[in-house]
């Protein structure tokens, strides 16, 4: 569960950046009241908490091993 929710805050900080990049929009401070806003801080540290947790994803074994 935590892998799916930390996935899914990588998806939206990803997207958040595009969206950045594309448009010049940052679509998390315009929801939250702007960059120094609390609630924007918050959400842009539980990206950064998932997309580190996302990291280990890397170096886990997801090879399927038959009995």
């Amino acid at each position: 569960m935590m892998d799916k929710i930390a996935l899914a805050l990588a998806v939206i900080g990803g997207v958040n950046w595009g969206l950045i990049g594309v448009f010049q929009f940052d679509l998390v401070a315009w929801i939250f009241g702007g960059q120094d806003a609390l609630l924007a801080r918050i959400v842009y540290t539980l990206v950064c908490v998932a997309a580190l947790w996302c990291v280990s994803f890397f170096f886990r074994d997801t090879s399927v091993t038959e009995h």
